[in-house]
C-alpha cells in the first residue's frame, strides 16, 4: 500500500528534507508517493522529482512565508562576532584583533603594534566598526587587545562595558561611550582596574542597581562584579559539576529573574542564583536533549515580563549532540527541541516541543510583540572553526502565547548562509539587523562557507505593507522616566485604534556566540487609549516598579498597536 512523501522523505532522509515543510496542495511533490516494495525506485524517483521541482517549490515557498530580507551593507569590513545597539541609532561591530587583515583600513597614524601577534606585527587594519543606521555609513574604530570571544553589556549610562577574550584581552576591561552619528567615539581600554579572574566565553548581566555581573569562562569558575567588589570573584561551583569533557558550560545562559535572583544555564542544567548573598538557593531540572552551550550551543530568552511582573519563563531551543565537538563532525544532526520553564513557579519543570528545524548557533531575538525571532544557524555539526554543515536559512517565529505545537511559524528563508559568529540585533524601527558569519581561524573568502561581511536586515511580517494603516507612531514620550512614574505616550495611527495599545521596553543587548546578554522586554501596565484628534491618542503606562523587574539604562519604547510596533524612542529608566 503506498503511503505519503513526508514519511518515505523521512525513510531517505537526503539533502533537501527541509522542504518537507514546505509542501502545500499547490506543490507537485505533495502528490508524490513512496512504495516501501522498491527503495531503490523510490529513491530514484524522488531525486528526478527533487531536480524539476526544487526551483519551483522553492519560489513558491518563499512568495508564501512571511518576512522579507534587505541586503543594507554590502561591505562591512569586518565580519562582526559581536554586535550592540546604541542609543543613537548606531550599531557596534567587533571583531578578534589577532584575525590578521580586515577588509577596513584604520584612519592614518593608528596603527595597532602587538609583538606577540603571530599574524600582525604591525596592524593597521579595523576589527571595530560603528554602523550608522540612517545612512548606512561604516567608521572604524580602534580596538588594542585581544576580544575573541568576549562578553559585554551596557551600564546605565549607556556606556558599552566590554570584557575579557584571549591572550593580552584575557583580563582587560574596555568601555565605549557612543555618540551621535557624526561623532568620533572609539574605544577606551581601562588600565586602572581590571578583571580578577581572566575571562574567555563568559556571559555578562547588568543587576537592579546597574552593576554588571560577569559570569564564567574557559577554565573559570566563578563569578565576578564591575565595578568591582571587595570580595573579587567569588567560586561558582556550579559550572564546574556541569562541565564535561568537551566544556559545554561556556557563555552560560544568564537571565535576571523579577524576583532578583540570576536563572543561570549551562550544559543542560540550570540554577537560580543569589548575586547579593552568592548562593545557589534552587537547583531546577536537567533538561532532556543534551548540552545546550558552548561549544553545543542552542539558543535562549527570557520571554516578555508583563502583569504584575512575578512570573518569569525561560525557553531554551536547538543545540548540537553530545560527542559531536569532541570527533568534529560536521554531519550530526542537531537538536530541534525546546525546553521552557517558568523559572519563577515553586515546582517548575521542563515543557517540551520541537521546532521545524534542528539547529545549532541560532539566535534568539526578543521582538517589541513578545514574539521570539529564531534566526541564523546550522541544522548540522557544532560550533567551532570549519565544524558545522547545513546552514539553517529558514527563520522561525516562536509565539508565546499559542498552544504548544502551534507556537513556531516557519518565516522566509534567506540566502546568506550565517553561520559560526553570526549575530542579530532588534533595531528600533522594529527590524533585525544580521551580521557576521565566520568560521575559520583567519578571513576566507574562497570557501564553502566563506568569512560573510554583508549585514543583511529581517523584516519581520508585523512591517507587511498591508499593516502600514495601523502602525503607530510615537509622537510624544518623556525621555526619562522613573521607576513607578505614572506618565503619558503620545501616539498617532492612520485607521481608529481597536483594542489595548501596548507600551513595551526593549533592552539592547550585547549579542555574541547565539546569545543576547541583557536582552528583555517589558510590557508596561497600560489604560485604554483615549482619543485627542487627528487620529492621535494618549496612553497612560506606569513606569517598570524596580530594577529587578527592569535594570536602570536606556531601552526601546515601542508602542504596540494590534500586534504592529511602531519605531522606538530611546527612554532613559532611572531610580528614584
Amino acid at each position: 500500500m503506498p503511503f505519503h512523501f513526508t514519511n518515505c522523505i523521512s525513510q531517505y532522509p537526503f539533502k533537501y528534507k527541509v522542504l518537507t515543510s514546505l509542501l502545500s496542495s499547490q506543490s507537485p511533490l505533495s502528490s508524490l508517493r513512496c512504495h516501501p516494495m522498491d527503495s531503490v525506485l523510490s529513491q530514484r524517483l524522488l531525486l528526478f522529482f527533487f531536480a524539476i521541482t526544487l526551483t519551483t517549490t522553492t519560489k513558491l515557498a518563499r512568495a508564501q512565508l512571511p518576512g522579507t530580507w534587505e541586503l543594507v551593507v554590502e561591505n562591512a569590513g569586518i565580519s562582526s562576532m559581536h554586535t550592540a545597539v546604541t542609543r543613537f541609532n548606531t550599531v557596534v561591530l567587533l571583531d578578534r584583533t589577532n584575525i590578521g587583515p580586515s577588509r577596513k583600513m584604520l584612519p592614518k597614524g593608528h596603527c595597532r603594534f602587538d609583538r606577540s601577534d603571530a599574524v600582525l606585527k604591525r596592524d593597521c587594519y579595523a576589527h571595530s566598526v560603528v554602523l550608522d543606521l540612517q545612512t548606512k555609513q561604516i567608521r572604524p574604530l580602534m580596538i588594542l587587545t585581544d576580544t575573541w570571544c568576549s562578553s559585554g553589556q551596557f551600564l546605565p549610562d549607556g556606556t558599552l562595558l566590554q570584557t575579557g577574550g584571549d591572550l593580552d584581552g584575557l583580563r582587560k576591561i574596555r568601555k565605549f561611550e557612543p555618540c551621535e552619528p557624526n561623532g568620533h567615539c572609539n574605544w577606551v581600554e581601562l588600565d586602572d582596574v581590571e578583571l580578577k579572574d581572566g575571562r574567555w566565553y563568559a556571559t555578562n548581566q547588568i543587576l537592579p542597581d546597574g552593576s554588571v555581573i560577569i559570569v564564567g569562562g574557559r577554565a573559570t569558575n566563578t563569578v565576578e562584579y564591575y565595578p568591582p567588589r571587595k570580595n573579587g570573584a567569588v567560586a561558582f561551583p556550579f559550572l564546574a559539576d556541569v562541565e564535561d569533557t568537551q566544556m559545554d558550560n561556556l557563555y552560560p545562559y544568564v537571565h535576571l529573574l523579577p524576583n532578583g535572583h540570576l536563572f543561570i544555564f549551562a550544559n543542560n542544567k540550570a540554577v537560580l542564583y543569589d548575586h547579593v548573598t552568592n548562593k545557589v538557593v534552587k537547583n531546577y531540572p536537567p533538561l532532556d536533549g543534551g548540552p545546550r552551550n558552548y561549544p553545543s550551543a542552542g539558543s535562549s530568552a527570557m520571554l516578555a515580563l508583563d502583569g504584575d511582573y512575578s512570573t518569569a519563563v525561560i525557553v531554551v531551543c536547538g543545540g548540537a549532540q553530545y560527542g559531536a565537538f569532541i570527533e568534529r563532525s560536521t554531519d550530526t544532526p542537531a537538536h530541534g527541541s525546546c525546553g521552557r520553564i517558568v523559572a519563577t513557579g515553586p515546582d517548575p519543570v521542563w515543557e517540551m516541543e520541537d521546532m521545524a528545524f534542528g539547529r545549532i548557533m541560532g539566535d534568539m531575538v526578543m521582538l517589541p510583540t513578545g514574539e521570539v525571532l529564531i534566526i541564523n544557524g546550522a541544522q548540522a555539526g557544532t560550533q567551532g572553526f570549519e565544524m558545522g554543515s547545513n546552514p539553517c536559512l529558514y527563520p522561525l517565529l516562536y509565539r508565546p502565547d499559542q498552544p504548544i505545537g502551534l507556537r513556531f511559524m516557519t518565516l522566509t528563508p534567506g540566502t546568506v548562509p550565517r553561520m559560526y559568529h553570526s549575530t542579530a540585533n532588534l533595531l528600533p524601527d522594529g527590524r533585525v539587523l544580521i551580521a557576521g558569519s565566520n568560521p575559520h581561524v583567519l578571513y576566507r573568502f574562497n570557501a564553502e562557507f566563506p568569512t560573510e561581511l554583508r549585514i543583511e536586515e529581517f523584516s519581520p511580517e508585523y512591517l507587511s505593507a498591508d499593516r502600514a494603516n495601523i502602525r503607530p507612531v510615537i509622537e510624544g514620550i518623556p525621555e526619562t522616566v522613573r521607576y513607578g512614574d505614572v506618565f503619558e505616550v503620545s501616539i498617532s495611527v492612520t485607521l481608529p485604534v481597536v483594542g489595548i495599545v501596548e507600551v513595551n521596553f526593549g533592552s539592547a543587548p550585547f549579542a555574541t556566540h547565539s546569545f543576547s546578554q541583557g536582552q528583555r522586554l517589558v510590557k508596561l501596565a497600560v489604560k485604554s487609549a483615549v482619543p485627542d484628534g487627528d487620529g492621535r491618542y494618549k496612553v497612560g503606562c506606569t513606569a517598570p516598579p524596580n530594577g529587578m523587574v527592569a535594570p536602570p539604562g536606556y531601552y526601546m519604547a515601542f508602542a504596540v498597536n494590534q500586534g504592529v510596533p511602531s519605531v522606538a524612542r530611546w527612554v532613559q529608566l532611572v531610580a528614584k
